[in-house]
């Protein structure tokens, strides 16, 4: 097995050697900048689509003032409640239920606390929810992709043992309690002459949900713009292709849930099942009975022509939105107050 050891270091992906660093007295935290710079892409994203759709710069920002918060107390609240054990049960802390920073954010929670606020803020601005969710739902992928890289700052969820040559090396300190109850584990302690092995590396979830989000992103930006997607389709596409990669992901991880075996499987992979036949659902529905795009992405059916200086992609995009070349120019005052 010694001979083995140098192998496996090579051939394997390592975790960092710590995902927290101290300048003064605050903390700069990996997991942190990784969600915060998935943010600041996917608002990034957002105006460009936005802008191409009708609406006007500056809008998507307004709305993630709402957005943005909700989703994150809707993501720990969704980690929290199906975790609650951990933090209510016996020898938790329920304080710790506060601690974003350690990880435990679950993406469906965002998602609907996120579309919450969204609502909100669309409301005040008397922009549509529904094109609004359809600009915004690829740079979400993004920032889902860049935020998982905080998964690897923590050494957290990961997947199965494995010895395949981009395994994932994780510190032994960060061994979850269900691969330690494993019979993956105990074979590995057994090989080891009882000794508990440093040297195992596990599928790398993070990195497979990453590529996987990024692809999803390139495939919705070619089908909407082939397609020419509206009404809340876009969003549909994307809740589709993320559940697919979601749930054949969430297989393989081996990190500690409450919710570990729903009738055989965990909650999540459930959670992506019965989100994927209503996203579904949703889209035959829409293509039938809203087949096209809206002309206008503002609830009082006004329209906007795309700003001097939008590339000439995005101006194409607006243009065959049907502005119609109308010249009626959107005046921010009149959007509502921000």
């Amino acid at each position: 097995m010694l001979t083995e050891i140098p192998r496996v270091i090579v051939a394997s992906i390592p975790s960092p050697s710590e995902g927290v660093w101290n300048i003064g007295p605050f903390p700069l935290r990996g997991y942190a900048l990784c969600i915060i710079l998935g943010i600041v892409v996917a608002i990034w994203i957002g105006e460009k689509r936005w802008q191409a759709r009708g609406g006007t710069i500056g809008e998507v920002q307004d709305v993630a003032i709402w957005a943005v918060p909700f989703g994150l107390v809707g993501a720990r609240l969704y980690h929290v409640a199906t975790d609650w054990k951990n933090y209510f049960g016996a020898g938790g802390d329920p304080i710790e239920a506060l601690y974003v920073w350690h990880g435990g954010l679950g993406i469906w929670g965002g998602v609907a606390l996120g579309a919450v606020g969204a609502w909100i803020g669309a409301r005040r601005k008397g922009i549509r929810l529904l094109p609004l969710l359809d600009a915004l739902a690829p740079g979400v992928l993004v920032a889902q992709a860049v935020g998982r890289w905080g998964n690897w700052f923590n050494q957290e969820l990961y997947g199965r043992p494995t010895d395949l040559p981009w395994g994932l090396k994780i510190d032994s300190d960060h061994f979850s309690g269900a691969y330690q109850a494993s019979q993956d584990y105990r074979d590995a302690v057994a090989a080891n002459g009882g000794i508990p092995p440093e040297f195992v590396t596990f599928h790398p979830t993070f990195l497979y949900e990453c590529l996987w989000n990024l692809a999803a992103f390139a495939l919705i930006i070619w089908l909407d713009r082939r397609f020419r997607l509206g009404h809340g389709r876009v969003m549909a596409i994307y809740v589709m292709v993320y559940t697919l990669g979601r749930g054949w992901i969430e297989y393989i991880r081996i990190d500690d849930v409450q919710l570990n075996d729903v009738l055989g499987l965990r909650f999540n992979v459930w959670t992506s099942i019965v989100l994927f036949v209503l996203a579904a659902a949703y889209y035959v529905w829409s293509a039938k009975n809203l087949p096209g795009r809206e002309e206008s992405v503002y609830a009082d059916g006004r329209t906007t022509p795309v700003e001097a200086g939008a590339d000439s992609e995005d101006a194409g995009d607006a243009e065959d939105e049907g502005d119609g070349g109308t010249g009626v120019t959107h005046d921010a005052s009149t959007a509502g107050d921000d």
